[in-house]
C-alpha cells in the first residue's frame, strides 16, 4: 500500500539503489532509465545527486554507474552499533540497576555522537536525550571519549567541521584546552562531562573497544551533580570501566594484562 506522502524523487532514488543492488555490478544509464522506464534525463539527475552524495560511483573506464562506498561506510556504521548494541544490553541494564543513574550507549557517526541505547533511571535527572538522537561531541562524557581515540587529523576535522559551540560556562571552547583534557582522558581511561552541556548534569563515560583494540563505542553513566560526587562518583566510575571492558571482551578485544593473565594460565 503506497502512502499518501510518498515523495517520488525519493522512491525513484531508492529504486535505482535497488536495480544496482540487484545488478551486482554496473549498469548504463541507458539500461537504468529502462528498468525504470523513465526517461533518461530524469534518471541523470537521479543519478548524479546520488553519486554527488558518494552513494552511486561511476567508472572512470566504462561510465557505467554502480553502487558507492558510503554504503559499505553506512552498512559498518549500522552493522557495528547494532552489534554493539546487542551485546551490551544485559550489561546495561545491569549498570542501570546497581547505579540507579540514566545510562547511554553510543557510537561516532558524521562527526557526531549518535545514541543507540539508553535506559533511564526512575529517580534520575530528566535528560533529553533518546535513541536515534545526536549531540556534539566536544561537550559529552562519551562524545569526549570518542574524540579522545580519534586521530589528530579526524579531530582537525570534526572542529573545523563542527566548531566548538558553547551550552554553558563549563564547555570547552579553546582547542589547546580541549586538546589537553583528551590527553588527559586518553591516560586515565573515563571521561567526565561536568555540567558541559547541561547545568546540573554531571556525565562519566568510558570506551568499548573491538577484537582490534579500536574504540568503536563508549558507554556512560549520567546524574545530578549532588548525586555524581565523591565516593559515589569513584564507585560510578570504577563500576562503568569495568562494564566496558566486559563489553570489550564479549566484542572480542583483550587487553594486555588479560593476554598475560591467559599465558600466564597456560604455563602453569
Amino acid at each position: 500500500m503506497k502512502s499518501n506522502s510518498r515523495i517520488q524523487s525519493v522512491a525513484r532514488a531508492l529504486t535505482i539503489v535497488d536495480i544496482l543492488a540487484k545488478a551486482r555490478g554496473e549498469l548504463a544509464l541507458n539500461e537504468i532509465a529502462s528498468r525504470l522506464s523513465l526517461p533518461k534525463s530524469t534518471v541523470h539527475g537521479l543519478v548524479s545527486t546520488l553519486k554527488d552524495f558518494g552513494y552511486i560511483e561511476q567508472s572512470a573506464f566504462t561510465g557505467k554507474y554502480r553502487l558507492g562506498v558510503r554504503f559499505f561506510e553506512v552498512g559498518h556504521i549500522v552493522a557495528q552499533g547494532w552489534e554493539v548494541r546487542t551485546v551490551a544490553a544485559p550489561y546495561v541494564n545491569k549498570l542501570l540497576e546497581e547505579l540507579a543513574e540514566t545510562v547511554h550507549l553510543v557510537v561516532l557517526d558524521k562527526l557526531e555522537v549518535l545514541y543507540i541505547d539508553k535506559r533511564e533511571s526512575g529517580r534520575s535527572l530528566r535528560i533529553a536525550s533518546r535513541v536515534g538522537m545526536r549531540l556534539p561531541a566536544h561537550c559529552t562524557g562519551v562524545g569526549k571519549m570518542l574524540m579522545a581515540h580519534l586521530s589528530p587529523e579526524e579531530r582537525r576535522k570534526l572542529i573545523n567541521e563542527k566548531g566548538l559551540p558553547k551550552f554553558t560556562e563549563n564547555t570547552l571552547t579553546d582547542v589547546q584546552v580541549l586538546e589537553e583534557e583528551l590527553a588527559k582522558i586518553r591516560m586515565q581511561g573515563f571521561a567526565i562531562d561536568n555540567e558541559e552541556i547541561m547545568g546540573s548534569l554531571r556525565c562519566v563515560a568510558a570506551p568499548i573497544r573491538d577484537q582490534t583494540g579500536n574504540v568503536i563505542s563508549a558507554i556512560s553513566v549520567s546524574g545530578p551533580v549532588s548525586r555524581m560526587e565523591g565516593e559515589r562518583l569513584a564507585n560510578a566510575i570504577r563500576r562503568l570501566k569495568e562494564t566496558a571492558e566486559e563489553i570489550s571482551t564479549c566484542l572480542g578485544y583483550r587487553s594486555k594484562s588479560q593476554v598475560l593473565k591467559n599465558q600466564l594460565a597456560r604455563r602453569s
